[in-house]
């Protein structure tokens, strides 16, 4: 490292220049000067009248000077008050700023972010450029650059459970190339090439799916390994070989992945920490030595700014501060980020919060995917005109995709790529680009932006509207023929001729291109991680002090039912019981690592970002986690032994006591690196609880205890060696019966063996040399050291699993041979002049034109708890105030406003989809006052998190929601005809097969999901229909296709409202009416917006003080700029105030008044029932997609039927043929162990693997049970229902396994007993999980609950302690307890009418029947009330699920 540098700044020297550190060395600084204070140090600071003050300062700036390097890299000179009040300059220690010192400085150097940042970036530029450092750039370039995808045509790539195995066992057989792929080759970017320089910032569009995405990966290096590239990309003429791509360029990716329970602050600086500070030290060596020689002064706090960035592995930059400020993210730098579970910051916050992680960081060249998804336009433009500066002062080489930019956002940018169908239609000036596709025969209207005419030309729908040249007939121009076409242009031409001189790299900059993997040093990485891993566990620290309970109550259970007063020594029999003891100790601390297995899962989609962009290694990942467990895993052994030891009655003495502490601990320690490597390599979910309990299983079952040494099938012995729980259990067992108390002689010949303690030992195959006990140890921790090892190798070679979206359903030639569309061409975007041609052809089915008035409606909730720890009074804060308007068929209404002015709560309010809160003021539909129960049955409310089932396809989705809602009196021929319409009117004809999928995993883009969302609602005929940002992360010319389809439906005579947050001049005119809202919840406009927006500009024209709007500016960027609170406060008005006192809300009360009377001779509206449908066809319908929606999930359904093989298996080897050979009593505890064994792991596997599948259905049900369209109790019958089907098989395959391997006796009565008990068993295992999830807010507690209570059924199944020797006080929860009814079934059909005699050690022979009724408690006569047990227990669960579907709802709105 240290001679890269120093060679690195002999070039710079030697050349006059030192390279910035990359590019944020010199943005990293941002700020604004303590101008006020200070003025350059040129004359007038030191030039006060006061010689002495001046020669203070001279002296020490000397001081300074002369001080070593190291040191004076460190001391930075600030304005300090002092004594005298004055202000003067202090040296102070840049490394050690106190936060208030931060903010100071950060407070002078930029007061106003919005006019300082530039200035400030320019101050700095100069000081490098005053000594003649220059700055690294970068120029990217990519030649004939094609990216190649495979794909699986049409229904093969449906994941249906038959489609998943097929093409599993083809993948198989392809990979020993046995069967030549049936796969399709899709190229996503076809020969492109160009250049991207430095200084320029260039913006990348294109239509979705036109490749962007992919562009950019390739170009960061960070393509997706499933893709297939050729061509070249090149840095300064390098290729990626020779340096490291993700350190000198950072992609900042579409997709927001944070830890949800660090604040905003704390990911950034943690990302800063890791990234660091590049060459920005060498730089500021270099920097200094030669201000020294030149005698130049550098200007205080731009000198204290560079040095503190300058330093790297501090824990907090000012970095992170100057970042916080330039996105706007300082309001929020202290909130938590917020996920599934924590409430935190918003959707754009968190987009801003992932391209800041980049922006922290030294890289010189920046790939930005869709930054401003969830932005509005005005927060958009900031961020682009930031970046733009940086581009421009500091020599950044950066590439941004937008979706829908602005047009003032649009004339930031330097130079425009242009994509469509994996082809550039055009790359250059952004001044160019215009009059190329005038060169092409088209032009762009006015009043259209530019970006959103780039977007469409290309389209074949919307090219036509553009066609230029009128006295030529229009033909479709394909992209083909723009690309060839660019080639000509002039702009086209000097690309070529740019091409042809290659890239000389003899100019690259040195420190341009970085060749280090990492930022910092091993020793601070390390650091870093550390301190992270250990602030995400005291954010997390609830679930351990929830372990730590829990697995104290589990203790005290175990002491209650082994209480020494009942645990006699002495006999083999007694001996019995504590081996349950040891047992079931052992179990729990294994079972506690579990939820480690979660916490991996839940981690691993940051990490594996983190760590592909080269932020630390894994081994920096893993081994905080391992050292920060350890102190956890020794408070919870300690708590189990301090409790359990003495009162079980354990061996007396004191070095048993801290031996058996040890094991636990050892077992503790390796249940948790196991579960941690399990977690890594099953990386999601479901496939890591199922390979979770698998392990588990195996572990388990050849533990020793379960299934003895000495009756394991002989070529299996050598799994009974891999077992770790065996080394665990040996040690356990070892240490307690060779205590001298068991030392009493043996008396029965039979078995060689001195004392009853080596008898109870060689009774289940144990060794009886106390030596093993060390051996066992050092085998624990081998096996800790192993599985960290094996998580640390999962950790670095495995990727996320299948983010690839390859898998498109592909139509086959539906649309090629239909021309042009000239049906829809009309009124393509020009939305507006539809509306006149009167109500639409289509849309066969009636409805009644409805109107919504409201007034004075305000909505309240109770105050949280952080503002009121902030000290602001009252109980309840205001959400909405005094809001009044009217929504009228076939009027659209936008309803519009900055983030947090309470768009989304009134559009719920209105809806009737608030779920708590305070709700005033009248609302009537019609006239008549509304009833949330009819209302539901007309309206129809597209939110803005598209939740759909993700299992079904577009069509079934449609089907679905039309089957339910339209009324019952309409045929199925009709309803179908209906949603074609819909699916025409919504542009959904050609996804209708493709798979819903979940959003940002897989299925369909946003755009596609978001007309689904609005097609949905539709098919329900709604006459009110309430849009919440329907144009949200869409780009322009989807936007156009949803708005068109809101057109549409509105010229049907409906009443639609939209909340809409950026919206082009175009999408913004196509309204009629406007209610504007401004923070606090109160409106400031509510009216018709006019033609070209005429009446809105003129009435806020009209007040004093407002400016004018420029020609062709999009009025709403204008409106919300000039309704800023800034912009009331500088005015000095309240926008509020003058609407309620304006002729515009006299107009609007009139209206209202007028609405809020029911017309002459109208009703008010009446269902005879709840629902559009009876019970019966809730049921079916239901039924119907819940079985469509498992058949299609086969991560669950084909990982679920897996496990029943594999475990069937496993239990038939080991137990092979051993069904009827019972002659000694361990034969008995072995076929009991494998049947307890064979009943617990598949069942907890079912209700394990049951929870993630009905919790993403939760959120389904949420919105259709809000919408009216069934009750809960048919879909709660119907989940059963499908539930049970598939059960029903996984009990054949179990059985039939099972049945044949083990050897049982082949007739009817005990095969439909051994089936039945099964059934019922795996039944109720399932519907228990379901009946957690739906009894708590999310299944992350739902497992905890599932994983407390399977303790209980464990220990109380019969096995670990038979019935008849639980103690009295404790028996009760025995038949409480669902496995051992089970267990009780099972043994007893299938031996209890034996009357073989079976040999008991230590004490003699006895018939089998006797046996089992006196030592567990079992009697034949006793079956059939078990078999009626188990259906109680079956309707127990599923009433309480149904409950929980019906009552509870944990939704927060």
């Amino acid at each position: 490292m240290l001679g890269r540098d120093e060679d690195l700044v002999r070039t710079m020297s030697g050349r006059g220049s030192l390279g910035s550190t990359s590019h944020r060395s010199l943005a990293g600084a941002a700020s604004k000067s303590f101008r006020d204070v200070f003025a350059p140090p040129t004359d007038d600071v030191f030039g006060r009248s006061d010689r002495r003050e001046e020669d203070d300062v001279e002296l020490r700036w000397a001081a300074l000077e002369r001080l070593p390097t190291y040191d004076r890299l460190r001391k930075g000179m600030l304005p300090q008050t002092m004594v005298n009040g004055k202000i003067g300059l202090e040296d102070v220690d840049v490394t050690n700023l106190a936060p208030k010192e931060k903010k100071h400085l950060m407070e002078m150097i930029l007061k106003f972010v919005e006019e300082d940042n530039e200035k400030f970036l320019r101050r700095l530029r100069e000081r490098t450029d005053r000594v003649g450092i220059e700055v690294p750039k970068i120029e990217v370039r990519y030649e004939n650059l094609s990216v190649e995808g495979d794909v699986r045509s049409a229904s093969r790539a449906l994941p249906t459970l038959f489609n998943v195995t097929l093409n599993t066992i083809e993948s198989i057989l392809g990979l020993f190339h046995l069967l030549p792929s049936k796969k399709r080759k899709i190229e996503i970017l076809k020969d492109i090439s160009g250049i991207i320089k430095p200084s320029r910032m260039t913006l990348l569009l294109g239509p979705p799916s036109s490749g962007k995405t992919t562009l950019l990966q390739a170009l960061a290096g960070k393509l997706d390994d499933t893709l297939q590239m050729s061509g070249r990309i090149t840095y300064c003429g390098h290729e990626f070989r020779e340096f490291v791509p993700q350190k000198t360029c950072a992609y900042i990716s579409q997709h927001d992945l944070h830890f949800g329970e660090m604040t905003v602050r704390e990911s950034l600086d943690f990302s800063g920490r890791c990234l660091g500070v590049g060459t920005r030290y060498q730089l500021l060596t270099e920097l200094s030595r030669r201000e020294r020689e030149a005698g130049i002064k550098p200007d205080p706090e731009i000198d204290a700014f560079m040095k503190s960035i300058a330093i790297s592995g501090q824990e907090t930059s000012l970095v992170t501060d100057y970042v916080l400020k330039l996105l706007g993210l300082d309001i929020c730098a202290d909130t938590l980020v917020g996920d599934v579970m924590r409430r935190g910051i918003s959707g754009g916050q968190r987009k801003r919060l992932t391209t800041g992680e980049m922006l922290v960081g030294p890289a010189t060249a920046l790939f930005m995917d869709e930054i401003s998804t969830g932005l509005d336009s005005s927060t958009t433009f900031q961020i682009c005109k930031f970046m733009r500066q940086l581009v421009h002062i500091a020599d950044v080489t950066m590439v941004i995709s937008l979706l829908q930019p602005a047009p003032e956002t649009f004339e930031l940018f330097d130079d425009i790529i242009l994509l469509s169908e994996g082809q550039i239609v055009y790359q250059g000036s952004r001044d160019n680009v215009l009059e190329f596709f005038e060169y092409m025969g088209f032009k762009c209207p006015e009043r259209k932006g530019i970006a959103d005419f780039l977007q469409e030309v290309t389209s074949k729908k919307d090219q036509e509207q553009y066609w230029n040249r009128r006295e030529h007939p229009y033909s479709y121009v394909s992209v083909h023929d723009f690309s060839s076409g660019f080639n000509s242009f002039h702009a086209g031409q000097q690309l070529a001729s740019e091409f042809r001189v290659p890239y000389d790299k003899a100019k690259t900059h040195p420190a341009a291109l970085v060749t280090q993997k990492y930022g910092i040093s091993n020793k601070d990485l390390f650091k870093a991680c550390f301190d992270r891993e250990w602030l995400l566990m005291k954010r997390n620290s609830f679930v351990y002090v929830f372990k730590t309970v829990q697995i104290t109550i589990m203790s005290l259970i175990a002491m209650t039912v082994y209480f020494r007063t009942e645990m006699h020594v002495g006999t083999v029999q007694d001996g019995q019981k504590f081996y349950g003891a040891l047992f079931f100790s052992l179990i729990n601390l294994m079972f506690n690592g579990m939820a480690e297995l979660a916490f991996t899962v839940m981690r691993l989609p940051v990490f594996f970002k983190q760590r592909d962009f080269l932020f630390y290694p894994p081994w920096a990942f893993a081994l905080p986690g391992f050292l920060l467990k350890i102190p956890l895993s020794l408070i919870e052994s300690v708590i189990w032994i301090a409790l359990t030891y003495y009162t079980i009655g354990f061996a007396p003495s004191a070095a048993r006591f801290f031996r058996q502490l040890l094991a636990y601990f050892c077992v503790n320690q390796m249940a948790l690196s196991l579960f941690r490597f399990l977690g890594a390599l099953g990386r999601t979910e479901v496939i890591a609880n199922s390979g979770g309990t698998l392990a588990l299983l195996v572990v388990f079952v050849l533990g020793g205890f379960i299934i003895s040494k000495d009756d394991i099938p002989s070529w299996l012995t050598w799994c009974y060696y891999t077992s770790p729980m065996m080394y665990g259990q040996t040690a356990l067992v070892i240490n307690e019966f060779l205590d001298e108390r068991w030392g009493s002689p043996n008396n029965d010949t039979r078995i060689n063996a001195k004392t009853v303690g080596e008898v109870l030992l060689k009774s289940r195959g144990f060794f009886t040399e106390p030596y093993w006990f060390w051996i066992c140890i050092g085998a624990l921790l081998g096996f800790t050291v192993l599985f960290n090892f094996c998580y640390i190798i999962a950790l670095m070679y495995l990727n996320p699993l299948g983010n690839s979206k390859a898998t498109t359903v592909v139509e086959e030639g539906k649309d090629k041979h239909k021309g042009s569309h000239s049906g829809t061409g009309g009124s393509v975007v020009e939305l507006t002049s539809t509306s006149s041609h009167g109500p639409k052809k289509g849309m066969v089915l009636p409805f009644q034109p409805l109107s919504l008035a409201f007034n004075n409606v305000n909505y309240y909730v109770d105050m949280p708890a952080e503002m009121k720890a902030q000290g602001v009074e009252g109980d309840r804060l205001q959400l909405l105030r005094d809001v009044g308007g009217a929504f009228r068929p076939g009027v659209l209404t936008a309803l519009v406003g900055v983030s947090g002015a309470g768009k989304t709560t009134l559009m719920d309010v209105l809806a009737g989809r608030k779920t708590g809160g305070y709700v005033e003021g009248s609302i009537n539909i019609s006239g008549y006052p509304k009833n949330q129960a009819t209302f539901a049955r007309v309206s129809g409310y597209c939110e803005q998190n598209d939740i759909h089932s993700p299992h079904v396809t577009v069509y079934e989705s449609l089907i679905y929601s039309a089957w339910l809602r339209l009324s019952a009196d309409i045929d199925t021929k009709t309803r179908e005809m209906f949603v074609e319409e819909v699916m025409e009117l919504v542009e959904l004809k050609p996804l209708r097969n493709s798979i819903v999928g979940l959003p940002g995993v897989d299925g369909l883009s946003t755009e596609q999901r978001k007309r689904l969302t609005i097609a949905v609602e539709l098919v329900a005929n709604p006459s009110i229909i309430f849009m919440d940002e329907p144009t949200s992360g869409l780009d322009a010319r989807a936007a156009a296709i949803v708005m068109r389809t809101v057109r549409n439906t509105v010229d049907t005579g409906r009443t639609v409202v939209c909340t809409i947050h950026q919206p082009s001049i175009d999408i913004f005119e196509s309204f009629d009416e406007l209610l504007l809202m401004k923070r606090g919840g109160q409106v400031i406009y509510a009216g018709t917006l006019g033609h070209h927006s005429q009446k809105l500009v003129e009435y806020f024209e009209a007040i004093e003080g407002v400016p004018k709007i420029k020609d062709g500016y999009n009025p709403a960027t204008w409106m919300l700029d000039v309704t800023t609170p800034s912009m009331e406060s500088q005015m000095s008005v309240d926008f509020a105030q003058i609407f309620v006192n304006s002729s515009v809300n006299r107009r609007n009360q009139e209206l209202i008044k007028e609405l809020s009377t029911p017309p002459p001779g109208s009703n008010d509206l009446y269902f005879r029932t709840k629902y559009a449908q009876p019970f019966s066809t809730q049921t079916k319908a239901c039924f119907w997609k819940m079985y469509w929606s498992n058949w299609r999930y086969p991560q669950y359904n084909a990982i679920r039927f897996l496990m029943t093989v594999v475990i069937g298996v496993l239990f038939g080897l080991l137990f092979w043929q051993t069904g009827t050979k019972i002659e000694k009593e361990q034969d008995l505890n072995n076929f009991f162990g494998a049947m307890y064994a064979a009943v617990l792991f598949l069942g907890a596997t079912n209700a394990a693997t049951v929870q993630p599948a009905v919790a993403i259905e939760r959120t389904v049900f949420y919105r259709e049970k809000a919408a009216g369209m069934y009750s809960a109790i048919p879909y709660a019958i119907s989940q059963v229902a499908v539930e049970i089907m598939y059960n029903t098989i996984q009990t054949g395959v179990y059985t039939l396994i099972l049945y044949s391997m083990i050897g049982y006796d082949w007739t009817v009565v005990k095969f439909f007993w051994f089936y039945y008990y099964m059934l019922t068993c795996f039944v109720y295992f399932t519907l228990y999980g379901m009946m957690l999830v739906a009894l708590t807010p999310n299944y992350q507690i739902a497992g905890i609950c599932l994983s407390f209570f399977l303790s209980f059924w464990n220990l109380f199944s019969g096995f670990l302690i038979p019935r008849p020797q639980i103690p009295i006080w404790w028996r009760w929860y025995y038949w409480a307890s669902p496995v051992a009814w089970t267990l009780y079934g099972i043994i007893t059909s299938q031996v209890g009418d034996r009357d073989s005699i079976v040999h008991i050690t230590g004490v003699g022979d006895m018939s089998l029947k006797t046996l089992l009724k006196n030592g567990f408690g079992f009697d034949y006569d006793f079956l059939p009330v078990v078999a009626v047990v188990h259906i109680a227990w079956i309707l127990i669960f599923l009433f309480a699920f149904a409950y929980g579907i019906k009552f509870l709802n944990f939704q927060r709105r």
